[in-house]
């Protein structure tokens, strides 16, 4: 955690930072207003999250990592491009969107270059299972997307044929999609990019 980030967790979390509390959380109140709501999944540095919320201030963003550096860079951001549509929770995501998220709340669902823990023995910690893209479903608005992108093939595969199962869920594209324009070019990417690594996006819709 380098100085910046331990200053912004420590000044910003207050009127950004939600707390773990096993109850459904009342959106309106959290942002004060009603809106389109986006669960951000994993953001990492919090690059792609700014950029997004910078670009869609109509839109609520909750971002969700475990990552104690990766939260307060980007609390940081927040202060620095006074973005008042985000709000940051250092927990796990899957026990959020059980305990916390209400079904059909969401407009959308991100999740950006989750960790595909290659090995195979750890697979089994990968976080899109069956059961929390079930979870997910349910807590989209008809309609609402679930947006997920991922450098790494075979889990890409993986993450394909998982989403194609979930009854609740269909598919925008014909497998893979186009980057959608709303989902910034990240530095990350644009290394990979240079280095031949493809980046596989999947946007499914909930069934109306």
């Amino acid at each position: 955690m380098s100085p910046a980030q331990q200053r912004a967790l420590d000044t910003l979390w207050p009127a950004f930072g939600l707390a773990f509390v096993p109850s459904p959380l009342d959106f309106d109140r959290v942002f004060g207003r009603r809106a389109p709501r986006v669960l951000d999944i994993g953001f990492g540095m919090g690059e792609t999250t700014a950029t997004m919320a910078q670009a869609q201030p109509d839109v609520d963003f909750l971002a969700i990592d475990v990552h104690a550096p990766g939260v307060g860079s980007l609390l940081k951001r927040i202060g620095e491009g006074a973005l008042p549509n985000v709000r940051v929770m250092k927990h796990d995501a899957v026990e959020v969107v059980a305990a916390m998220i209400p079904p059909a709340s969401l407009s959308g669902v991100h999740v950006f270059f989750p960790d595909p823990w290659p090995k195979k023995r750890h697979h089994k910690r990968r976080l899109l299972t069956a059961p929390f893209v079930r979870d997910l479903a349910l807590r989209l608005l008809p309609a609402g997307c679930l947006h997920v992108a991922t450098d790494w093939e075979e889990y890409a595969q993986e993450v394909l044929a998982t989403l194609a199962a979930e009854p609740m869920l269909a598919n925008t594209a014909a497998g893979f999609a186009p980057r959608p324009d709303h989902r910034p070019l990240t530095k990350f990417e644009a290394r990979g990019l240079k280095l031949g690594h493809g980046v596989r996006d999947l946007v499914f819709r909930r069934r109306q």
